[in-house]
């Protein structure tokens, strides 16, 4: 049989391990949020085709690299917040004409 000392110290390894992937997925994901805003610094090559009355109407090659460099998680959850800007700062919600 399985002595009792045999159970903690297998329960604590197992504990152990999960703390491991734990902290691992949390690094994982502190590592990807500071990346972000590097990432999405690099889309200052998109400005002369997002910019409003701007003459240029296709985007670079440079702006399309790097908008294929960021991570689709970085790019959505910037947009998520800034959608979410106007109403914690108390002014009427955006509304966007195309």
């Amino acid at each position: 049989m399985v002595s009792l000392k045999s159970l903690v110290s297998l329960g604590s390894q197992s504990a152990l391990l999960v703390m491991v992937v734990a902290a691992a997925v949390l690094r994982s994901q502190t590592a990807d949020a500071q990346s972000c805003p590097t990432e999405l610094t690099s889309l200052n090559v998109c400005a002369p085709f997002v910019v409003r009355g701007a003459a240029v109407s296709n985007p670079s090659l440079d702006c399309c690299n790097a908008l294929q460099s960021v991570h689709h998680d970085c790019l959505c959850s910037t947009l998520r917040i800034a959608s979410q800007l106007p109403s914690q700062c108390n002014i009427p919600p955006l509304t966007c004409a195309s």
